[in-house]
This record gives C-alpha cells, sequence and structure tokens, in this order.
C-alpha cells in the first residue's frame, strides 16, 4: 500500500498521512503513468537490455515531483528503466552547489552532478535588457546530450509539465505565428537520443503542492526567474485569469491539443484541401 514505509522508495519517507495528500500522489503516478505509455515512452530492446534515462534535476518543484514519481513506478514494477539523476551547475552566483548532492546521497539516488559556466557565456552574448532564456537552454540542452551519451543513456528526461506545454503553445500563437508546443517526446537532432517529458499531463498547482508537501529542497532560478516582462510571465497571468474565471479552463485547453483536426485547420501541409472533391450524382447514371 501506498502507506506501508516498508515498501515506498525513499523519496518518499515522510510523506503526510493525509487523505488529500495521498489522493495528490494517486493521481501524480496515475498522471505520468498515462503519458508513459500514450507517448511509448519505454523504448523495446531486443537485446533485452534495459533502457537507461538520464532525469534532470534543476532542484525546483517540478523537477523533484519527476524524479520521485518515476523512482515510485519503478519501485512498483511499473516503468522498468534505469534511472540517472544529473543536475547541471551552470555557475549561476550563488547557486547552492551542496543542495542536491547531499539530497541524492541521502536518498540512495545514482546520480551525476555536472560543473559548466555557461552563466558566463549568456551573460557576455546577450546583451543588457534581453531574456536569456533561448541562449541558456540551448547551452543546457547540449550539455545533457553529452553527458546522456557519455552515461549510455537513451534518453533525457525533462520536468516540463502541462502547464509548460500550454504556455508554450501560447507563446508559439501569439509571437511565433504558428501552432506548436512541447512535444512529451522527441529525437534530438542527431537522432541518437530520445527527449521525453513524462509530466505532460500533471498540473503545475499538483508538483507545487506536492514537493512543498515533501519538504523538498527547493533551489530557485535566478538568472532567468529574476527577469521582467518575459512573454512566458505575461502568458502565465493571462492563464492565471482565465482559470479564476472560469476553474478547469487549463484542463480543457490541454484535451484540445490532443484532439487536432487537421481538416478544420488552414495548414494545407497537412490537409489537401485543394484536392477536397464533392461527392456529385452522375446525371447519365441510371
Amino acid at each position: 500500500m501506498l502507506d506501508d514505509v516498508d515498501e515506498i522508495h525513499p523519496l518518499f519517507h515522510g510523506a503526510p498521512k493525509t487523505t488529500e495528500f495521498k489522493k495528490l500522489r494517486k493521481r501524480l503516478v496515475q498522471n505520468v503513468r498515462e503519458a508513459v505509455e500514450q507517448y511509448g515512452m519505454i523504448e523495446p530492446r531486443s537485446d533485452g537490455s534495459t533502457p537507461k534515462w538520464l532525469v534532470c534535476l534543476s532542484g525546483g518543484k517540478d523537477s523533484y515531483t519527476l524524479l520521485a514519481i518515476l523512482h515510485e513506478l519503478k519501485w512498483r514494477g511499473l516503468l522498468p528503466v534505469e534511472l540517472l539523476a544529473s543536475n547541471l551547475d551552470q555557475g549561476q552566483p550563488g547557486f547552492p552547489a551542496t543542495v542536491l548532492p547531499e539530497f541524492l546521497e541521502k536518498m540512495g539516488v545514482p546520480h551525476r552532478i555536472e560543473y559548466q559556466d555557461t552563466y558566463s557565456i549568456v551573460m557576455d552574448k546577450i546583451p543588457q535588457g534581453r531574456t536569456f532564456c533561448a541562449l541558456c537552454s540551448r547551452l543546457r540542452r547540449g550539455n545533457l546530450y553529452r553527458i546522456a551519451r557519455e552515461e549510455g543513456c537513451s534518453a533525457v528526461v525533462l520536468g516540463h509539465h502541462r502547464d509548460d506545454i500550454l504556455e508554450t503553445f501560447f507563446m508559439n500563437l501569439f509571437h511565433g505565428g504558428r501552432l506548436a508546443t512541447m512535444p512529451p517526446k522527441l529525437v534530438n537532432e542527431e537522432g541518437d537520443l530520445f527527449l521525453y517529458r513524462p509530466l505532460a499531463h500533471v498540473a503545475e498547482s499538483d508538483c507545487e503542492r506536492f514537493a512543498t508537501a515533501m519538504k523538498y529542497p527547493i533551489i530557485p532560478c535566478d538568472l532567468c526567474g529574476s527577469q521582467d516582462g518575459l512573454q512566458r510571465q505575461q502568458v502565465k497571468q493571462i492563464l492565471d485569469g482565465w482559470e479564476k474565471n472560469s476553474p478547469g479552463r487549463r484542463q480543457v485547453m490541454f484535451r484540445s491539443l490532443m484532439n487536432i483536426r487537421p481538416s478544420h485547420m488552414l495548414d494545407p501541409s497537412l490537409f489537401d484541401f485543394a484536392g477536397l472533391m464533392r461527392q456529385v450524382e452522375d446525371e447519365n447514371s441510371p
């Protein structure tokens, strides 16, 4: 049972005994399991070997939730993969470098901590007043792919949740002139690694409630989180307003991303509008 101390992973030791938390935990497990199965994240191996995932940790609420739920699924025999946690210390001033290693050691989680000073590169390349996110993300992703290759991993696993996916969709809609978002599964440009987002069906609020209840040592992102006027923050405020006026609106919008009808959009590369013909009865037929 979920509340049997002898049957849970150390990441869940000290979990609240309340009914509310048990429901939250059950929902998270169901959401992640659903995404893993629906998007085919467990790679079949003809040689019978076990896939290995690089689980990326920032020290934020989302990545802690990701790590715990993946280990819960693995603990219960529902995720036949090897998990390696990894944090990329990007050299941000004041970053508490000892927090994650100490936490992972205490929890008995296999891990690799990597230091790469991408912060100095970002600060040197990006003019004052411009946002850092795009370049920072590219540099981080490149290093994570390298680490995954060095560790023999077949997939890089990120902690983006449902709300991240929705926000990215609206950022592309409002600012990019396209309908696109973060896919739950993709292959990198080199074609040798998968990128997975198992929290694709998980609400951000659930991540926050879970990580807070578990009292995980949250590390804030001072590099990009301290910048004002980011497009993502603007979109988040819009979505917050919609959700406040119509509770459940976020989930409805998310479901729409899973229910796309190309024939009811305007992209001729996805639907053959030119070849669409009427069913006309032949006047000479009997």
